[in-house]
């Protein structure tokens, strides 16, 4: 089987920052472990897989170890190879996915992702969680991913995490927030996963479900911007719209290529 597949650098204007992601258009679904070798042989932090319907399209997603039930900044990276490169008409894009429907509108070069809103609840992580990071949250909270809220930015660029003792948990889909105001923009964020082959994802557009609503109510903001403080580093313009989320950033192709399965 011969599928084209596309990398693309998203939540960044230039090549080799923000979170990349391989897209790989098909015309049927293969077997899931068809898809879990490509992510695994991507070796990226997530793959999206799509099939064209007719007036949608069908999404799904995989890290190199598990299917995903969201993710952001894959979602955008479709959007984007589905604008730029294959010429989809539609705008709205709407995606089908184990969330149920996304959509995601293209206005010039940026992507507004429309996502249910996760707002976390306060509740205290497995003491491994808290035991594996370098320095203690003031607040602790949990939708899909723990959520944990320090006092200044420069403690979340600080933040180092004792793996093997992280490694001990499993969150299943779900991963660790770290999060506080920001002195450039509105609030930052990293985000590490338990388990996986790349322990910190470089920007989390999913993890903004519950950072969206809990920055919101806490500055009395709708509009808000963010910043991910990965290596590579990413930006994201939110919203607060209540039982949904808006999300928007920019993405650059990086490659094209053509893989091969037997």
């Amino acid at each position: 089987m011969k599928l084209d597949c596309y990398q693309v650098d998203t939540f960044t204007e230039k090549i080799f920052g923000g979170n990349p992601a391989c897209v790989v258009p098909l015309a049927v679904w293969p077997a899931d472990d068809v898809l879990l070798n490509i992510a695994m042989e991507n070796a990226v932090a997530e793959t999206a897989f799509f099939v064209r319907q007719a007036d949608s399209i069908h999404l799904r997603w995989f890290t190199p170890e598990i299917e995903m039930d969201l993710c952001g900044h894959a979602t955008l990276a479709t959007a984007h190879v589905l604008k730029t490169i294959l010429n989809y008409p539609e705008n709205p894009i709407l995606f089908d996915t184990l969330s149920g429907r996304l959509r995601v509108t293209t206005s010039g070069d940026l992507y507004s992702l429309d996502f249910p809103s996760r707002k976390p609840t306060p509740e205290t992580p497995p003491e491994a969680i808290l035991n594996a990071f370098s320095k203690a949250p003031v607040e602790t909270l949990r939708a899909r991913d723990y959520v944990l809220v320090y006092e200044r930015e420069q403690d979340i660029r600080d933040i180092a995490i004792n793996r093997q003792l992280f490694d001990t948990v499993n969150l299943g889909t779900g991963g660790v927030i770290v999060t506080a105001p920001g002195e450039q923009c509105d609030f930052v964020s990293r985000f590490f996963t338990p388990q996986a082959s790349i322990l910190e994802d470089p920007v989390t557009g999913s993890a903004h479900c519950s950072l969206v609503p809990y920055w919101s109510e806490r500055l009395k903001k709708q509009t808000m911007t963010a910043r991910q403080l990965s290596a590579r580093g990413g930006e994201l313009f939110c919203v607060d719209e209540g039982s949904r989320v808006l999300i928007r950033g920019k993405a650059r192709t990086y490659s094209q290529s053509v893989l091969w399965t037997e």
